[in-house]
């Protein structure tokens, strides 16, 4: 049984139980987006994922409480800038940081953020740095062309050290709305020369490329990272995913007086699950 609230309404449902005092959350970040390239460059790094957050502690203030969903960032398209980190995610005072942009093949450093970008692949570069408890570093190159992956929530984003892209890092499974979901995972790298392979993307995440392409887009409302562009040719970064919200508690307990956003309410395993694609409120 589940009920969709689509555009920015507001829902008024009936309470029958005690308020909750504390709710499980997941608030997952907007990933960056991947890197780019330019004729005779290395191939660019993907983006790394949405900081990622996840607990049983969150207490209910008995005011509306203030949902942000963050966006994604822009893959670039200009091989002399790195891609756009997302922006954060926040429920209430818990905010997951946004996923850093990979690095471009100018020279150009990834950015760091919930997780940290690739580096690109013209250049040996460190990948950037991800957030404590949030999300993991980006991979590393020596310079050979191919280029990393973006860290994600759950491992470092892997490194190339040949023509080949490296993978994005792994993301978070959760199963807090019932089912076993995947996200925040790293966007991968890109390959350089038509026998190279493609680093793969991880959950949600937006794929690398072989040369002269552009970077894959990752999923919506996954927090994935962007692919990186395909060296060798003027390619743009994939963007990266946008975030999501999700609270759940038991079905025992008094529904929310009202809701507003685009926001989807199920119900598993003696649960209420309320999913946020989209910024809005929640009133306990």
């Amino acid at each position: 049984m589940s009920k969709y609230l689509g555009g920015l309404v507001t829902a008024t449902i009936n309470a029958l139980g005690k308020k909750p005092t504390e709710v499980e959350y997941l608030v997952v970040a907007g990933g960056g987006g991947g890197g780019a390239s330019y004729s005779g460059k290395g191939a660019a790094g993907g983006g790394g994922a949405g900081g990622l957050l996840q607990a049983t502690s969150f207490v209910d203030t008995g005011s509306a409480i203030t949902i942000t969903i963050g966006a994604g960032g822009a893959g670039s398209t200009v091989w002399t800038t790195a891609g756009s980190n997302g922006t954060v995610s926040v429920f209430s005072s818990i905010t997951s940081i946004a996923g850093g942009g990979g690095g471009s093949a100018g020279n150009i450093n990834a950015l760091s953020g919930g997780s940290g970008g690739g580096a690109e692949g013209e250049e040996a570069k460190t990948g950037a740095a991800g957030t404590s408890g949030q999300g993991f570093a980006g991979g590393t190159t020596n310079g050979s062309a191919g280029s990393a992956g973006g860290g994600g929530a759950g491992s470092v984003g892997i490194g190339s050290t040949s023509v080949n892209g490296g993978s994005g890092g792994t993301g978070i499974c959760s199963s807090i709305t019932g089912a076993r979901v995947f996200y925040a995972g790293g966007g991968g790298g890109s390959g350089y020369g038509a026998a190279a392979t493609a680093g793969l993307s991880s959950a949600g995440g937006g794929s690398g490329v072989t040369q002269q392409l552009n970077g894959i887009d990752a999923i919506s409302n996954s927090g994935g990272g962007g692919g990186g562009a395909g060296g060798n040719a003027v390619t743009n970064g994939g963007a990266g995913g946008s975030g999501i919200v999700i609270i759940r508690y038991p079905q025992t307990l008094s529904s929310p007086t009202a809701v507003t956003g685009n926001v989807q309410i199920g119900y598993a395993a003696g649960y209420q699950i309320y999913t946020w694609t989209s910024s809005g409120t929640v009133t306990f």
